[in-house]
């Protein structure tokens, strides 16, 4: 997109903007600039006036002319064929130093002296507009003989290209691109001047009828005349070669620079393609083959609406009757057509296929105005409009919601000030809640997250203030994922620990779980269907699959087996518990060099530290199970800070010898009561612990759980912890055995002496000495 500052200045106050300002404003407010060229006509080069032309007297394509500059009159020999008398012209006086290097000064040409230049518009740094000098009229301002181009502001202006994104074909006109910087700059648009244009008391009606039965899909405006001597000022060919425009025809050119300026989608058509005779013109509008819209003459088709136009339907002549249109189509109905059917297009169904502008009434005033100015026209009273119903586009959105999409505060006066600058309708918005209706040319605003985008553009993403990111997300951490994230490390602390995951159905034999004494479900709540008749109910333990499983890796020739899984088990009344299960078997190591080939059976003590690795410290106390897997005389309660989790205990010696194993030990545990919290860091002392080591007379029939029980009680607070090291048996003891016990000693204010331990550990045997007799062996 293409502009220049005075051309924008024609529809805003740009006065007082400087150049700088206005390229920065347009990338700030994502316009982004590619390229910027100031241009401007060098000196001595003034407005003349050809007040008498004549041949060469020695040269056939050679005038003499007579040029009036305001401050003399000099003779000029010029060679342009359009020279002529009374034209206003471009006159290089002498002194004057030419784009092209050259230097003008008084010569004589073919005998006759010549005192300056004539000179074209590419000769004076422009481009070139057409074949000859440049013809100078009142479309650049007050024509004052004499007076320099360089100070007629569109010889001294900045051309600045836009480089717009797919989705900003509002921008494709000077009225878009200045809609923003009105927003931006916080003006208003010029008040235009509105020309009187007369219409010839005929109404439209009897030069055109419109059928357009079911046609839905596009908007049009119609307007007929009868057109004479069009011509174009020399701004708007100045500007039309500035942006490269292709057509050749007078009419089309104009019509091009009309929809450059207002962003509608302007045609012209000859009347006499639509009639027969000298009759009405008949334009049908239907759709074609192809889903596209089509407007149809007497005996073809004339143009494809936004797309492109048959050339036998334009106007070929610069007079005559003339049909006007303006139309407007969605650009995501056309380019889908289009991309479901490729046709040829024309350059208009790029604007129309980016978003052209739907205010068709603007469009063709413009249209009008200009031609008005540009030619001889006799309109006809009235217009056709083929209307389109169009859903209106609201978006509800808040100011806070619009500041937190941003992350700043912006104020809601100037929320409201850019959104209505940018056509926004906010008609029905209350209090901090905006109700705006977007308009048809922002086809690309469709959410709350669109209109925060606008705000931001205008504001400016610099005048953001910057602030660190935040990331906030809602907290998805619930009891279900607490408990997968539970069962997820005990899993893993059992894998790290050397035993291997076995999983297994939910399903038992009710029979073999009845004779190994388990209570199963009761017989209401049974399945109704089971899988086989050795899974026909759901099972109460996980032992019992732990146990086949142990007996299938020992059958297949592993001499240890440690297993381990976390699951389901089911009460009486099924209700669902979940439970973590262990089973042992073989050796405590691999038969090696070390051990001889004889490596050590799994034993009570083994195991138990093997299942404290996993599921934290624990304590044992005698217990007799109530199944039949467990050995009468080797089971445990499992203990855990004072509560009961589960049981240890060896498996009974026909079941292991049902099941092929050597020394097995099994555990279950309740999974729900393990501990699974953070792990808070405690203090702990900086000075030297100190061990001691007491080797008691115990009974044989005294639980160790009596001897531990009196220590705690009569402990002072240097001792951090004690536990046994060592059993020994002898007929010298008679009825009693020694026991080891180690004590861990150790002060949180000072490094304990000799005489501070031994009152804490005479303490402790004067204590098991008076409540259990027990002594020092």
């Amino acid at each position: 997109m293409i502009v220049t500052k005075h051309w924008l200045n024609e529809w805003i106050n740009l006065d007082g903007i400087t150049i700088e300002t206005l390229l920065q404003t347009l990338n700030s407010i994502g316009l982004e600039v590619e390229r910027h060229e100031h241009f401007c006509v060098p000196e001595k080069i003034v407005i003349g006036k050809v007040v008498a032309c004549e041949k060469h007297p020695d040269a056939d394509k050679l005038s003499v002319c007579e040029v009036d500059i305001g401050t003399a009159v000099r003779q000029i020999v010029c060679g342009a064929s359009n020279v002529r008398e009374g034209l206003y012209v471009a006159v290089a006086t002498a002194g004057a130093q030419m784009p092209s290097g050259l230097t003008i000064k008084p010569v004589k040409l073919r005998g006759v002296e010549s005192d300056g230049m004539l000179c074209s518009a590419a000769e004076i740094g422009l481009t070139e507009l057409y074949e000859g000098i440049i013809e100078l009229d009142s479309s650049i301002g007050t024509l004052t003989l004499g007076t320099p181009l360089c100070e007629i502001a569109c010889f001294n202006d900045d051309l600045i290209e836009i480089e717009l994104t797919a989705n900003r074909g509002d921008c494709l006109s000077i009225n878009g691109i200045c809609r923003d910087l009105c927003a931006a700059f916080n003006v208003d648009f010029r008040e235009r001047r509105q020309q009187k244009i007369e219409d010839n008391g005929k109404g439209i009606g009897r030069f055109m009828h419109v059928d357009h039965d079911g046609i839905a899909d596009v908007e049009l405006r119609y307007c007929a005349l009868e057109l004479s001597s069009v011509r174009l000022p020399l701004l708007i060919e100045l500007r039309l070669a500035l942006i490269e425009a292709p057509q050749k025809n007078t009419l089309e050119r104009l019509l091009c620079y009309a929809t450059y300026c207002s962003g509608v989608i302007l045609r012209a058509y000859c009347k006499a393609f639509f009639s027969k005779d000298q009759s009405s013109a008949q334009l049908r509008l239907a759709h074609n083959e192809a889903g596209f819209a089509t407007l149809y003459g007497s005996q073809e088709w004339a143009s494809i609406v936004g797309v492109n136009q048959n050339d036998a339907s334009r106007c070929s002549a610069e007079e005559g009757s003339v049909v006007l249109e303006a139309s407007y189509v969605a650009p995501e109905h056309i380019s889908k057509l289009m991309y479901q059917n490729k046709v040829p297009a024309d350059l208009l169904y790029y604007r129309t296929s980016r978003g052209s502008d739907s205010d068709l009434e603007f469009g063709m005033n413009i249209a009008l105005e200009m031609l008005f100015l540009c030619s001889d026209i006799s309109l006809y009273r009235g217009v056709l409009d083929v209307t389109l119903n169009r859903k209106k586009r609201l978006i509800v959105v808040s100011v806070d919601e619009i500041n937190a999409f941003i992350g700043d505060t912006i104020k809601k006066s100037l929320i409201v000030q850019i959104l209505q600058s940018l056509g926004f309708n906010m008609a029905k918005s209350s209090g901090k809640d905006f109700v705006i209706e977007v308009p048809h040319y922002r086809h690309d605003i469709v959410n709350k997250q669109d209109v925060a985008e606008e705000i931001v553009r205008l504001v400016g993403i610099d005048n953001i203030a910057s602030k660190p990111f935040v990331f906030s997300e809602k907290n998805r951490f619930n009891s279900d994922y607490e408990r997968y994230k539970k069962r997820q490390h005990y899993r893993h602390k059992a894998a790290y620990s050397g035993f291997f995951e076995s999983v297994h159905f939910i399903f038992n034999a009710r029979s073999t779980l009845e004779r190994l004494g388990f209570t199963c479900i009761l017989e209401a709540y049974d399945l109704l269907n089971p899988i086989t008749a050795t899974m026909d109910t759901l099972r109460p333990t996980l032992m019992l699959n732990l146990l086949e499983s142990a007996s299938l890796n020992a059958k297949s020739g592993k001499k240890s087996v440690a297993l381990f899984e976390v699951g389901s088990v089911f009460n009486a009344q099924r209700e669902e518990v979940l439970k973590m299960g262990f089973v042992l078997s073989g050796f405590v190591e691999r038969d090696t060099l070390r051990n001889a080939g004889k490596p050590s059976p799994v034993d009570f003590a083994y195991v138990a530290d093997r299942i404290a690795s996993v599921v934290g410290a624990i304590e044992l106390r005698p217990l007799r199970t109530a199944h039949a897997l467990a050995h009468a005389y080797q089971g445990a309660d499992i203990l855990q800070n004072g509560r009961v989790i589960g049981e240890l205990f060896k498996l009974h010696p026909t079941l292991q010898q049902e099941y092929d194993l050597l020394d097995t030990f099994m555990c279950e545990v309740d999974f729900e009561v393990l501990p699974y919290r953070l792990k808070q860091a405690v203090p702990y002392s900086k000075f030297q612990a100190s061990y001691r080591d007491l080797s008691l007379l115990i009974p044989q029939d005294m639980a160790y759980n009596d001897v531990k029980e009196v220590i705690e009680e009569h402990a002072g607070r240097e001792i951090v912890r004690f536990y046994p090291i060592d059993r020994y048996e002898d007929v010298s003891l008679g009825s009693d055995v020694s026991m080891t016990l180690r004590f861990v000693l150790q002060s949180d204010e000072k490094t304990l002496e000799d005489d501070d331990i031994s009152a804490s550990m005479h303490d402790i045997l004067e204590a098991l000495e008076r409540t259990l007799g027990l002594t020092l062996r």
